[in-house]
């Protein structure tokens, strides 16, 4: 399965502000973003006006750096909100919004998204009672995300406890609904475009798609 290897504070500083890909680490001044504000590379960046296209390459960047998607199954999405009925910007974070990576991240399960990537490949959840291991599954209203209980007694690991035990990380989401005790939770309806907090501008990559 391809994916990104290379340190990820590269593409913040590449985009030019936070995405919050390494938890925790993005609000303390070790933040690579705070540290160096220049792009990545030996070159020293030129100041001069963005072309339209750039701004496109841009965002749609930031969309995929942001949930941690390459660029032939970002495509991929792109298609599949073009299909769907409503509007497709709309759509597409929508079908990002809905990966069970970023629904384990969402319920605070996970410090980032990739870290929630990691322990989803490590079948740490369940979803509706079975066994997951694909971060790309597109979780559905009524589906219950849980952590998957180990041993024979159903006893519950230690690094589970820790990351469970207090209050949510982050403010979960209207359209999903938190059960600290099962250590479990629930999509309770499709996430709206208002409802999602990423700061992405879907129109700028509908139209870098529709070039």
């Amino acid at each position: 399965m391809a994916r990104y290897t290379d340190a990820v504070c590269r593409q913040c500083r590449r985009i030019g502000e936070k995405l919050f890909l390494k938890g925790e680490r993005c609000y303390t001044p070790r933040c690579a973003v705070e540290r160096r504000r220049k792009p990545p590379g030996n070159s020293i960046p030129r100041r001069r006006r963005s072309s339209d296209w750039a701004l496109q390459l841009r965002e749609k960047q930031k969309a995929r750096f942001t949930y941690g998607v390459l660029e032939k199954q970002f495509r991929k999405y792109f298609v599949m909100a073009r299909d769907i009925p409503g509007v497709t910007g709309d759509n597409l974070l929508q079908l990002l919004e809905t990966r069970l990576d970023n629904v384990v991240f969402r319920l605070s399960f996970a410090e980032s998204r990739q870290h929630a990537r990691q322990l989803v490949n490590h079948s740490h959840f369940t979803v509706n009672g079975r066994r997951m291991d694909i971060p790309s599954y597109l979780v559905k209203p009524g589906d219950v995300v849980a952590w998957k209980r180990g041993g024979n007694n159903g006893s519950v690991p230690q690094f589970i406890q820790d990351i469970t035990e207090g209050p949510p990380k982050r403010t979960v989401p209207i359209w999903l609904r938190l059960d600290s005790g099962r250590r479990a939770g629930e999509m309770v309806a499709l996430p709206d475009a208002t409802e999602i907090d990423t700061n992405i501008d879907v129109r700028l990559i509908v139209e870098f798609y529709s070039k």
